[in-house]
């Protein structure tokens, strides 16, 4: 099996699956074709079929002189406004919005939540902590905080649903908009770093953000973090509220 070499769908999928999980990084240099040939058993024809085919679908980019590099994610450009929505901010650029939950949970509010959502202190929230991907490649991953007392079975409808707009619809929340909107930058943290496929010593994008009803009455609280080489932010001249800090006192 080895004096044939692998297939060069074989081989196409293997480097694929490497870029996709982070063993291949951003910018990382492929090593020589000798060397690739070993590493993936496969021969050298075979071989190039593979990468011109990555080049084609933009995984990997050639640059003459300097050899074959894995290239960057797309630039997702992500239009924050009073009607901000995931779905429809992704889907506009073409790209395919996906999450998963990663923990759900009720606890006491802490000061900052409590705050933001003009509840007491140490009040039931329910959090729930995510995970979003565009085109399968996770971008962000967040805590979003919700009022227990107002939103009482909130997780269930949520896991059926979906979708926060749906959600709050079923309440009786025809349309909401964001009242305020905090970002600033920071080293990721490990396991940031891990989650959102980043290097070590990368620097991520926090948003934090309030959510309201048309009456001004904040109905949700998140704070997400972003891989900051794969989105930019573009807000809306009608935002009412933005606050940019480098490093606010409020982190939690």
């Amino acid at each position: 099996m080895r004096s044939q070499g692998h297939s060069w769908e074989e081989t196409r999928d293997r480097i694929s699956e490497e870029i996709a999980s982070g063993r291949l990084a951003a910018d990382t240099r492929l090593p020589s074709e000798p060397e690739l040939c070993v590493l993936y058993g496969a021969r050298r024809h075979s071989l190039r079929k593979a990468l011109a085919a990555l080049v084609a679908e933009g995984k990997l980019r050639v640059e003459h002189g300097r050899g074959t590099f894995v290239e960057r994610a797309p630039l997702l450009n992500y239009v924050i406004g009073t009607r901000t929505r995931w779905h429809e901010n992704l889907m506009s650029q073409g790209l395919t919005a996906s999450g998963e939950t990663l923990a759900e949970m009720t606890l006491p509010a802490s000061a900052r939540v409590a705050a933001a959502l003009r509840l007491e202190i140490d009040a039931p929230v329910h959090a729930r902590s995510w995970r979003g991907f565009a085109n399968d490649l996770p971008i962000s991953m967040g805590w979003a905080y919700h009022d227990a007392a107002r939103f009482a079975d909130l997780p269930e409808r949520r896991r059926e649903s979906g979708s926060i707009t749906e959600v709050y619809r079923s309440y009786g929340i025809t349309d909401y908009r964001r009242q305020r909107t905090t970002v600033f930058t920071r080293i990721a943290s490990e396991n940031e770093a891990a989650m959102l496929m980043l290097r070590p010593g990368q620097s991520v994008l926090v948003v934090q953000k309030i959510d309201a009803n048309l009456d001004g009455q904040p109905i949700g609280f998140s704070e997400a973090v972003w891989a900051g080489d794969r989105v930019q932010f573009t807000f809306e001249t009608d935002q009412p509220t933005i606050s940019t800090t480098e490093r606010p006192d409020d982190v939690q």
